[in-house]
């Protein structure tokens, strides 16, 4: 669902200077209140009045400092993207509707929230001119509907926990504050917002950009996860000027608005591990860094051993069974689920497959395939999509394998490419076996029947069949069908030249030594051998 409206106007028969623009757009200056829209698939839809917790998500932001064409809150940590993140953190706060305020990149960021099945439904506010997050806040105003307390949240993710947002609703609930906002320390604050408090309640605080040298060596900053009382909140937003360096509306200027009224705003500071925001790769770097080590402390609690988890990188969606162990350089990504018992890695990526119990993947790359219980992978092996392994099988040192079947206890044990495939049980193919799928034009199958040994360097051209406990001489090239329990060759005749050898070193000495007409008859010689042969 989507909800587009103009940007709401203040209760106020006159505003301060400070609110009104200079360039005609006046969004939170002009006196006049606008037609507000309300769209659903078919008819008008009136705001709701609820005696519960709404959500604004902040969703807008261009991202400079990231050179990337993609959506700021769109870029992935762990498998997820940034605004994926802060939906589940929202989603903690057990908020009655959430609105996310869009503009940069506006159509892709809908199509990805939508995609994320998120309840309570997202309904999506456009900002029109990007003029600060508390323009973004007052846009949204009616979308959220008249709930006791709205949740603030960045859209591009500090990366606080769901039991650091509920905490925030809790100390906002108990000490009866205004507004409650999360902060956290990081090393190099910049132009983060500094924080000066006394015991929990907030006292001042100043943007870094217009921050005095005083206040910059402040480590405290704030963050954008803020709860407010709602009635507070959006009169105080009409007050709020753009006299800065950026020449914005701050959400942050609400603050010293509620403060100098006498209202309290309570702080909850949090450990987010140092980062904050994804405003540049290098916070996108650290704020993934804090991510990755939470998802695997949660695996070493749940009883995976992961033997470097420094160098162990898991996303978020991805499940391991208790008592496998994970070898340093290991990527699981996507919807990875891996059984327990296994042993994965090192030096292995797996995306978007399954990993039976007991089985064994070293130094390869799987993706979107089965590898059956007690299954082995590697060392060296690339496991393509709509691949399945069965029990036991076996796709050994330097084998690809494609969209082909495997059956239990079959084994590819080296050297070997299979493709379209399906092999039977305990089918043995032997090193440098290659089925030959393709004609330049479509691609055919090859079936290798239950017990069938395929015989090292064959070339199975596609399409073609063995039966059960076929059989094929080494070096064949197979074009026809080989019914069960026939051997297949076809490989010319072996010749054997006694004591070619001799003779061939004999003649080498000689043409090294000799000069003129020896050397011609020598040459002559040797060529009429060589047609012969």
């Amino acid at each position: 669902m989507e909800v587009r409206f103009l940007p709401p106007e203040p209760r106020r028969s006159a505003l301060p200077i400070g609110l009104r623009s200079s360039h005609g757009t006046g969004h939170l200056a002009s006196r006049r209140r606008a037609p507000v829209q309300r769209v659903s698939a078919h008819r008008e839809e009136p705001v709701s009045e609820t005696a519960s917790i709404v959500a604004v998500v902040l969703a807008a932001g261009k991202g400079k400092r990231l050179r990337s064409t993609a959506p700021k809150v769109l870029h992935p940590i762990c498998g997820r993207p940034a605004l994926w993140w802060v939906l589940q953190n929202v989603r903690a706060a057990r908020p009655s509707k959430i609105a996310v305020v869009v503009h940069h990149g506006a159509d892709e960021v809908r199509d990805a929230v939508r995609s994320w099945g998120i309840t309570p439904e997202p309904v999506f506010v456009e900002q029109g001119d990007a003029l600060g997050t508390g323009h973004a806040v007052l846009a949204a105003e009616k979308a959220i509907g008249r709930g006791r307390e709205v949740l603030i949240a960045n859209g591009d993710f500090d990366p606080v926990a769901p039991e650091d947002v509920r905490r925030l609703v809790r100390v906002h609930r108990r000490t009866r504050a205004a507004a409650t906002m999360i902060t956290t320390d990081v090393e190099r604050p910049g132009t983060l917002s500094r924080i000066v408090r006394q015991g929990d309640r907030l006292v001042s605080i100043v943007e870094g950009t217009d921050a005095p040298t005083s206040m910059r060596a402040i480590r405290e900053v704030g963050t954008n996860w803020i709860a407010f009382r709602r009635d507070d909140l959006f009169r105080a937003l009409p007050l709020v000027g753009r006299e800065n360096a950026q020449a914005e509306y701050y959400l942050n200027d609400v603050f010293p608005i509620l403060i100098d009224k006498g209202e309290r705003v309570s702080v909850v500071k949090v450990d987010t591990g140092g980062a904050i925001g994804i405003n540049s790769r290098a916070d996108l770097a650290r704020t993934t860094r804090v991510v990755r080590e939470r998802i695997n402390a949660r695996h070493l609690a749940n009883g995976v051993t992961l033997e470097d988890p420094d160098t162990t990188y898991i996303d978020v969606d991805v499940r391991i069974g208790r008592d496998t162990v994970i070898h340093p350089m290991t990527f699981l990504s996507g919807g990875t689920r891996i059984a327990k018992g296994c042993e994965i890695g090192p030096a292995t990526r797996i995306v978007d497959a399954s990993v039976g119990e007991g089985a064994v993947v070293e130094f390869s790359v799987v993706r979107g395939s089965r590898i059956g219980a007690r299954a082995q992978v590697g060392p060296y092996a690339h496991v393509r999509p709509r691949t399945k392994l069965g029990a036991d099988a076996k796709v050994g040192a330097f084998v690809e394998v494609k969209a082909s079947d495997i059956g239990e206890g079959g084994k590819v044990p080296h050297l070997t490419y299979v493709g379209d495939a399906k092999i039977g049980r305990r089918a043995n193919l032997g090193a440098g076996t290659v089925t030959v799928n393709y004609d330049g034009y479509r691609k055919h199958r090859t079936q290798i029947g239950d017990d069938a040994r395929v015989g090292s360097d064959t070339m199975l051209v596609a399409p073609v069949k063995l039966g059960k406990g076929a059989v094929t001489g080494a070096g064949s090239v197979i074009t026809s069908d080989v019914p069960a329990g026939a051997l297949a060759v076809e490989r010319s005749e072996q010749r054997v030249v006694r004591g070619y050898r001799k003779r061939r070193d004999a003649e080498a000495k000689s043409g090294a030594t000799g000069t003129g007409s020896a050397g011609k008859s020598d040459t002559g010689a040797r060529g009429k051998r060589k047609g012969a042969h």
